[in-house]
């Protein structure tokens, strides 16, 4: 027993000197690669754009944590256009290249990158675009360049938006698992999966405009780019006139085939290479490295940028989910900063918990009254996303938001069904009438469904407060605007319920208009957890997204994301404001 006592022991030691010994290389290694991990940027260098991973508003990265870059390569939205704007002033870069392919941005993400790179080539530098295959959303990108180019047996897909929506009537019926529903709103279609087997009218209605909405203003840009007419872009869309590398050239949406060999030397000799010389490429992600430490505004006064992305859940939140925690104290910290003079909430959220979103709408007041607070909405910001945005004191959204769908709902899972099928027959005792309001195991009882629709009734009703409250409206004109139905930000500009059309930079200028400043600088809310301070704090959450993405790599992509929307449905607690579905536009 001593010589097994002395063995374990030993083992044990040697763990600890070992998990030391890691911890010291990974703190070396981080300190030794803030202190090298600067990028040469060459003479006569272009800037690579590809953009093939999930992009973000803001990675809440600390610059001055020696282990923020550690574990993690991502870069915000916010890191690539500034990096595109340092650019745009840098003698070495001589030009953009993109070379996107399956672009992973949402669609007003990717026009604020559109946007970069149009000012980018007005500054008289060159923006050529080049692609095996486009997809709709790359072509967008692509076609804000001077010269486009496709692969000679490459495809361009240009056919138009459109979207599924999955429903689960039947699947419901049929394994006797039942998604119980209460909710107001004509339009508040995020429950219709669990009620029909077919799309109704007022939800095809306005999934049909609103994909005509963001349609249009893609062509729109498109059009002012490549100068072909709305007209033109829909009759090419109609026919498939890019089905073929030929026909794109013939539509003039494409300016010429090419190899990629052949692709730069239109490149070289842009910039004055021969033939033999190789040019200087330098990615978007490297690039900014080098451009975050350069500062395009600067001074003592500042304006904050607060960002809520992702799900509104109750609790702290963080990269990927809006929590009232981590929200209302950025909030209270940049009130309360002496050299933040204004405040920008960026918004990029389906919405939740209808609880959170009123927490976090009432630290807004709160700040509304020491400083001014605008919003700048994203990709989304609709239904509880819309709802911490809707008494700003001003609001901005770009063409291609999604935004509005002020309703709400709540859904409750029953197995009544499943239970009697299989056997299973399960008893209560309480001591009041009330006191056993719902088990999953029995029908949902009128009285309960009454009282949950009251609930329902009143959050919808404070809702409608805070929107008519914030825009300056009635009570009856927020309620006609809303019943759950989503619109474009375009749609939205035209209704009221936002002010200008324009994107984060826009909002920043209108809130130092607002306080005076000619001068100032960007201070950004919130900063989250390192990759190594979460690795070292929760190993088994690292150990949960590595089942995660071995179950997406498993049963594919289309099947996880599925499985995912019929877990969160079955995971949503309280009463939601959420937007009215899973919205996948191709």
């Amino acid at each position: 027993m001593k010589f097994l006592r002395n063995l374990l022991a030993a083992i044990i030691g040697c763990l600890i000197a070992f998990g030391i010994l890691f911890v010291m290389f990974l703190v070396f290694a981080a300190l030794i690669g803030n202190s090298e991990d600067s990028v040469l940027i060459k003479n006569n260098s272009v800037l690579e754009v590809q953009l093939q991973s999930p992009i973000k508003d803001f990675v809440g990265k600390d610059d001055s944590n020696p282990f923020a870059g550690l574990f993690e390569d991502t870069k915000g939205l916010d890191d690539i256009l500034h990096a595109i704007e340092v650019a745009k002033n840098d003698d070495k870069i001589k030009g953009i290249s993109i070379r996107s392919s399956v672009l992973m941005a949402g669609l007003s993400q990717t026009q604020a990158i559109r946007k970069a790179l149009k000012d980018f080539r007005e500054s008289g530098k060159f923006v050529y675009a080049y692609a095996d295959f486009y997809t709709q959303k790359d072509y967008y990108l692509a076609s804000v360049a001077q010269e486009v180019y496709l692969n000679p047996v490459g495809m361009m897909d240009f056919k138009g938006l459109s979207t599924e929506v999955l429903f689960f009537k039947d699947l419901q019926e049929k394994s006797g698992v039942k998604i119980e529903v209460i909710r107001h709103g004509k339009y508040k279609s995020a429950v219709e999966p669990f009620l029909a087997n077919e799309m109704s009218d007022a939800n095809r209605t306005q999934l049909k405009e609103l994909l005509e909405g963001l349609w249009t203003s893609m062509l729109s840009d498109i059009g002012d780019s490549r100068n072909i007419s709305l007209e033109n872009l829909n009759v090419i869309a109609d026919t498939l006139g890019t089905r073929t590398s030929k026909n794109a050239v013939l539509t003039g949406l494409i300016d010429g085939v090419a190899y990629l060999d052949e692709y730069e030397s239109f490149i070289k000799n842009e910039i004055g290479l021969q033939d033999d010389e190789d040019i200087n490429y330098v990615s978007i992600t490297d690039y900014a490295k080098e451009a975050g430490r350069k500062k395009i505004k600067s001074g003592s006064d500042k304006i904050a940028v607060v960002y809520a992305q992702g799900e509104i859940i109750y609790g702290e939140g963080g990269p990927n989910i809006i929590g009232q925690g981590i929200i209302n104290e950025a909030l209270k910290k940049a009130r309360e900063d002496k050299s933040v003079k204004a405040i920008v909430l960026r918004v990029n959220s389906p919405g939740g918990s209808a609880l959170t979103s009123d927490i976090i709408w009432r630290e807004i007041e709160i700040t509304k009254e020491i400083k001014p607070v605008l919003v700048s909405m994203g990709d989304v910001a609709a239904s509880g996303g819309y709802y911490i945005a809707a008494g700003a004191d001003k609001i901005f959204a770009e063409p291609t938001t999604i935004t509005g769908s002020i309703g709400v709902f709540g859904t409750v899972p029953n197995m009544s069904q499943l239970a009697s099928d299989i056997g299973v027959n399960a008893e209560q005792v309480g001591t009041n009438l009330n006191s056993v309001d719902y088990s999953i195991f029995e029908p949902m009882k009128d009285s309960f469904r009454t009282t949950v629709q009251e609930g329902i009734e009143e959050t919808y009703s404070v809702f409608l407060d805070r929107v008519a409250a914030g825009r300056g409206i009635t009570k009856v004109q927020a309620d006609s605007l809303a019943q759950g139905r989503v619109w474009s930000g375009t749609d939205a500009r035209r209704l009221g319920l936002v002010d200008e059309l324009g994107g984060l930079n826009d909002a920043i200028s209108e809130a130092a208009k607002m306080v005076g400043l000619e001068t100032y600088g960007i201070k950004k809310f919130p900063i989250y957890k390192s990759g190594f301070e979460k690795l070292m704090e929760d190993l088994s959450g690292a150990r949960a997204k590595s089942k995660e993405s071995v179950i997406q790599q498993e049963i594919g992509a289309q099947a996880y994301s599925i499985l995912q929307q019929l877990k969160i449905a079955t995971e949503q607690k309280g009463i939601q404001a959420r937007m009215p579905f899973v919205l996948d536009i191709k």
